[in-house]
């Protein structure tokens, strides 16, 4: 279960339940990283403080479907191999959680 969003900040939402279910591995290998990744998405998905770690994906990645809308497809390393991939939706704050998983993307290789 995901906690509630800040009152004024971003609303973090799964799009599939594999997405939640990733989630659910990061958190059992990452909890406090998968926690720090919660937060930022929450309250800065668009503004990374550490590029690296945080940053939209580029070429055939650089946008995802969600509903019907076409979205930016973001990432968030949580850990050296573990990955949370979003689509902000800035007209409602939500952002998407389209996958996640403590093992490094194979779409990316």
């Amino acid at each position: 279960m995901a906690p509630p969003g800040k009152p004024g900040g971003w609303e973090a939402r799964f799009a599939t339940s594999e997405a939640a279910k990733g989630w659910e591995s990061l958190c059992q290998t990452a909890r406090s990283s998968t926690w720090e990744a919660w937060i930022i998405l929450s309250e800065r998905p668009t503004a990374p403080i550490n590029p690296a770690r945080q940053h939209r994906l580029y070429g055939p990645l650089a946008y995802r479907e969600v509903g019907g809308k076409r979205f930016e497809q973001w990432q968030y390393e949580v850990t050296a191999g573990g990955r949370i991939w979003y689509c902000p939706d800035s007209d409602r704050r939500i952002v998407w959680v389209v996958a996640a998983g403590p093992a490094h993307p194979k779409a990316t290789d």
